[in-house]
């Protein structure tokens, strides 16, 4: 299957389909895409047991990553409605990840952050900061050293 755009992406068929084929059951609850989601690719509520699926993963990863991100939030949800561990610390829920080659953990997007890199002249202590530092203000936190603003390395 091809990646297709977001908005016309049937996301609630798509996690019945892959309920069927990966899990061999059926998927009986609500599930829609959250813009607030920021480092998870989704998330299970034990509520009322819908799934939310962050938008940006699905743009940014491949359709086969975006399987697997499904395959994980579908592995909480069948366990927990068996009534097993679904926690990811359950050992029910790691073999079951396994099981269906689920990720473990969302892949990294890029934040699209830039960095300042700094060195410590006397100690070679080296630093990484958001923010610019002005070197003639601040010094090494170790040695009070002065500090040079370097390439990343």
């Amino acid at each position: 299957m091809s990646k297709v755009r977001i908005a016309d992406f049937d996301l609630d068929s798509y996690v019945k389909k892959v309920s069927l084929e990966d899990f061999n059951r059926d998927f009986c609850h609500q599930v829609r895409w959250n813009n607030r989601l920021k480092t998870t690719g989704g998330r299970f509520f034990t509520s009322d047991c819908h799934l939310d699926f962050n938008p940006k993963i699905y743009e940014a990863l491949d359709l086969s990553t975006f399987r697997k991100i499904v395959r994980h939030e579908l592995a909480h949800y069948h366990l927990f409605l068996a009534g097993k561990g679904y926690r990811h610390r359950d050992s029910d829920f790691k073999e079951l990840l396994k099981e269906v080659d689920g990720l473990r953990f969302t892949p990294r997007l890029s934040t699209g952050k830039s960095y300042h890199f700094y060195r410590c002249k006397d100690c070679q202590k080296r630093y990484r900061r958001q923010r610019k530092v002005d070197t003639s203000k601040y010094v090494c936190g170790h040695c009070q050293g002065k500090l040079q603003e370097v390439e990343d390395e």
